[in-house]
């Protein structure tokens, strides 16, 4: 499309006696990365009567000021540790300054748009308009094009305008370079489930080991470097039973695309756990219909959820578990590539339409969309802050890093941000596949290509690399004028060896699950740096004395501000960035029931949820002290590691390498280590 002149612009300006402000440039799909094809080259032209519900995000407040707040609540050395903030007093720090509101509500009247059809949310972040296209190009100067995207129908722009003196009010329009949400249900197709354990049937003789009968551990501990089971984990890490249940701790458990089935856990309950009744469910929070528990032999049952299930319960019971089941079926089978988003959306109303970095709400062809009228589609608009969110938060599902768009994950990060000022701790699983993505993901091996490399260069996860960004206002920014820190909690996974006992050093786990060279045999906990973000302050030291004592040896890039020379001088991971996981604990050999069979699992997510009832227990026991859960865990953990136990073994081989080996001190395999309860116990009771 040919540039519209600021001259132009101007006089266009005069005619219609608004401020003489000039036109500029807000967005282009070149500089967005979002798209390096121009859409007017490809698709017709939108019809100039359609009827588009615009969206204007407005640009928020105080962003440069969140990790500063965070801190002043999480740090253990802070005077304000644990004085956390309610849902709405984040929502107004962040809001938009009423300066900004009255500028572009200004802008649109004296442009000739009715102030009546004009509706400011309260959420106070958006500002929206139904109008025909034609009205919609006027007024950003820009031509509007349909994209048939795989069956969806959508609307989009290769660059839009907006007058200088809104410009810096202004985040984000949609649709423009990001698209409109779909016109037309695209056609389902299978999808692949991400982070999935492996499972695995024991041998006959896998359940007695008779070489460890004479350690005298009992019939449920002689065996669990071969069956790891609920008693296994208190012995291990010094966790009590029977613990009184306090109102306000449920435990939150994220499943999207597997669904529990009660039969299995029933079942479970029966051999492993029998303190637990028959029929004890969690409480289900349905997350734009997303629906449980199913049957044993659904497709949908593949055991992701109900080892989260089994695992905390065992350990928390009476505690109450809360499953947020996200997304609906359709949505799940199109295979949207989106990871949290309506999740998070169903938390907080105020980030169903928060705009921050270029995206304002959910991302279409990104996201899932809804109302969903698609045959079992939730078709109703998408849920937007129903639910209060629990004190702690498990994640055993992933995507790598460089799946999604690079704004869309700082956008998503500000809200782990201001999560964590609410007192929430979210824990996600590091990944089951070393220093790679699960195969298939981006390439066959899960690993990267870049420079002269083919699938060598490591693959970060992208929420455990998941960072705080704050910028300042203007809205399109280098990425090295951010600060980053984290604000997820990453955690991988450890396992006993064979003939250890529950009395010996764990290791990294890295369980060959099938033969090689298929991927699947690489199955290790992940760990590495990210491409995108750079290390967090508490995290600082940590990776100084890493890379001073225990140097990999292994040749490095430092990524630049679009993470856009990966592979730079044959460098294979980016040496600058931020490091994960944060911890660690056992992933391998835990007894469950799926689909009605006893298994194997193996996975770091079975550690997310340890750390899940872990950190619930000891929420439990600083409030029955009259204290603030522990929310944002890391700057207690990384100013503590003597409460952890050190991980010195085993390491996260793939991408045609060895990995990064577990050494002494944090590492890039298991993190700081694994949970020692009484210890931790300690030291969050000694806290504010």
């Amino acid at each position: 499309m040919k540039p519209v002149t600021s001259l132009m612009l101007l006089a266009a300006s005069a005619a219609n006696g608004l401020p003489s402000s000039p036109y500029v440039l807000h967005e282009s799909r070149h500089a967005s990365g979002i798209g390096r094809r121009s859409l007017s080259a490809k698709h017709a032209r939108a019809d100039v009567d359609a009827i588009i519900p615009l969206r204007i995000g407005l640009t928020q407040t105080n962003l440069e000021t969140g990790y500063d707040r965070l801190m002043d609540v999480a740090d253990p050395s802070s005077p304000n540790f644990g004085n956390h903030l309610s849902r709405d007093e984040v929502i107004e720090l962040f809001a938009p300054k009423e300066e900004s509101v009255s500028s572009v509500r200004n802008w649109l009247i004296q442009s000739g748009v009715n102030a009546s059809r004009i509706t400011h949310y309260q959420n106070k972040g958006w500002l929206a308009i139904d109008m025909p296209v034609s009205e919609a190009e006027s007024l950003f100067q820009t031509q509007y094009h349909e994209v048939d995207h795989k069956g969806t129908l959508r609307l989009g722009c290769d660059e839009y305008y907006v007058p200088q003196h809104v410009q810096g009010h202004i985040d984000y329009i949609s649709p423009g370079v990001k698209l409109s949400s779909p016109m037309r249900k695209r056609s389902l197709s299978s999808a692949g489930k991400r982070n999935q354990p492996f499972k695995v049937l024991p041998s006959p003789d896998n359940w007695a080991d008779p070489a460890l009968s004479t350690l005298h551990l009992g019939d449920d501990l002689s065996g669990c470097a071969k069956n790891f089971t609920p008693p296994c984990y208190r012995a291990l890490y010094g966790i009590p039973a029977h613990n009184p249940a306090l109102p306000g701790n449920s435990v939150g458990l994220y499943e999207s695309g597997d669904t529990y089935a009660q039969g299995d856990l029933d079942l479970f309950y029966a051999k492993y756990a029998p303190y637990i009744p028959q029929g004890t469910a969690p409480t289900l929070a349905s997350v734009d219909g997303g629906e449980a528990p199913v049957p044993q032999d659904s497709e949908y049952n593949t055991g992701e959820s109900d080892i989260d299930i089994d695992i905390v319960s065992s350990l928390v019971y009476p505690q109450t578990i809360t499953v947020y089941q996200v997304d609906d079926i359709p949505n799940i089978e199109s295979g949207v590539p989106g990871f949290m988003n309506t999740f998070l959306d169903a938390l907080d109303g105020s980030y169903c339409n928060y705009s921050a970095y270029g995206i304002t709400g959910d991302s279409p062809g990104i996201d899932a969309s809804y109302p969903d009228s698609a045959p079992g589609g939730y078709d109703h608009p998408e849920m937007c802050g129903v639910y209060t969110p629990t004190k702690v938060i498990s994640i055993s599902y992933g995507e790598a890093e460089y799946d999604l768009p690079k704004n869309y994950m700082q956008r998503q990060c500000d809200e782990f941000m201001k999560l964590g000022l609410q007192g929430v701790t979210l824990l996600i699983a590091s990944g089951d596949y070393g220093v790679a993505s699960f195969p298939g993901d981006d390439t066959e091996s899960g690993c990267l290509s870049g420079g002269n490399l083919t699938e060598t260069i490591y693959n970060p996860d992208a929420v455990s690399s998941c960072p705080y960004v704050s910028l300042p206002l203007p809205p399109v920014l280098p990425m090295q004028q951010c600060l980053t820190n984290s604000q997820i909690t990453s955690v991988g996974a450890t396992q006993l060896q064979p003939n250890q006992t529950i009395h010996d050093p764990e290791s990294a786990m890295q369980t060959a699950l099938a033969p090689a060279p298929d991927p699947a045999s690489r199955f290790s906990s992940s760990g590495g740096f990210s491409n995108y973000f750079t290390a967090p302050e508490y995290q600082k030291d940590a990776l100084a004395t890493y890379f001073a004592d225990h140097d990999p040896g292994l040749p490095s890039y430092v990524a630049n501000a679009d993470a856009t020379n990966i592979g730079e001088g044959g460098g294979i991971y980016n040496r600058a960035g931020r490091g994960w996981p944060d911890i660690a604990a056992n992933g391998a050999n835990f007894r469950a029931f799926n689909n009605g069979t006893d298994f194997h699992f193996f996975g770091t997510s079975l550690a997310a949820p340890l750390w899940a009832a872990v950190l619930t227990l000891i929420n439990q026991e600083r409030q029955a002290a009259g204290k603030t859960s522990v929310g944002f865990i890391n700057p207690v953990l990384y100013a503590n590691p003597d409460t952890l136990t050190d991980i010195k073994n085993g390491s996260n081989a793939n991408c045609g390498s060895g990995g990064f080996p577990a050494v002494e001190g944090w590492d890039p395999v298991t993190g700081l280590g694994t949970p020692s309860y009484p210890k931790l116990l300690d030291l969050w009771l000694g806290l504010p």
